[in-house]
């Protein structure tokens, strides 16, 4: 452990980086939830008030966050573009589909 450090800080931040990464909307919202509460408990733990005041403005920043809508507009960009799968024919063999 090292002294005069603030764990929670890169525990928020680790939280904030698992809201980015998440799948779907329900982990989204949990993660971001869970980085504002990781940011009051570094502001709780702070004794610079600079520090202190930055940490609750991103706490308040992640709920903000937990509170938007994701943006769909990339998934549903990803799903227009790949299309139907078909089967591939294999040489020799005779389809069912065909």
């Amino acid at each position: 452990m090292s002294f005069g450090k603030n764990p929670h800080v890169a525990k928020a931040e680790a939280a904030e980086q698992k809201a980015r990464d998440a799948r779907d909307e329900i982990a989204r919202e949990q993660a971001w939830l869970e980085a504002a509460r990781r940011w009051d408990r570094a502001a709780e733990r702070e004794t610079d008030d600079k520090r202190r005041q930055l940490y609750l403005d991103k706490g308040e920043h992640a709920r903000a966050q937990a509170m938007q809508p994701a943006d769909t507009g990339a998934a549903e960009a990803n799903d227009t573009i790949a299309g139907p799968v078909k089967p591939m024919p294999v040489k020799g063999k005779k389809s069912f589909l065909n």
